[in-house]
């Protein structure tokens, strides 16, 4: 395996929806599948917004109305994709630094007019520098993104 083999975790799944109604479920309901319990935050999450452009960001908001942007869009094109930065280091802590943050990008494919494939890549992760290891287990890990995507795939109800 390559370095770039081992900083990327890549995961897919199909959900029982058309793709336009896959995209905008992952983007406008992000913070319905997100565990709450997953909170940079000092006070409890209150929603998770995914602003839906280039230039938005994926912020958490507190019970307290603290605010954090953990993740910056880097591309929009609906229904296919979409990438965003993934601005927490290895510390857990967000990262300021652009060039020391990974990218998440997240592909929807139509395979049939009712059945989405959805892939997700979270790549690059070697840019979070020393421990980025522990970021790669801590999102491939069972509690990361399979179980952001199980979620993501209940909103659409059981699976045929």
């Amino acid at each position: 395996m390559t370095q770039a083999d081992t900083a990327a975790v890549r995961r897919r799944i199909v959900v029982n929806a058309p793709i336009e109604k896959a995209f905008t479920v992952f983007t406008e309901r992000f913070g319905d599948f997100k565990p709450k319990e997953h909170n940079l935050l000092s006070a409890p999450i209150a929603e998770t917004v995914f602003e839906p452009r280039v230039g938005g960001h994926i912020v958490d908001r507190a019970e307290d109305g603290s605010e954090c942007r953990w993740a910056r869009i880097l591309a929009y094109d609906p229904p296919a994709r979409v990438v965003f930065s993934w601005d927490i280091g290895p510390t857990w802590q967000v990262e300021t630094d652009p060039g020391r943050t990974s990218e998440v990008e997240v592909t929807f494919t139509a395979e049939t007019p009712d059945r989405t494939r959805v892939e997700l890549e979270h790549r690059h992760l070697d840019r979070h520098g020393p421990g980025w290891e522990s970021v790669r287990d801590g999102v491939g890990h069972d509690q990361g993104w399979p179980l952001y995507l199980d979620r993501y795939a209940a909103l659409f109800g059981p699976s045929v």
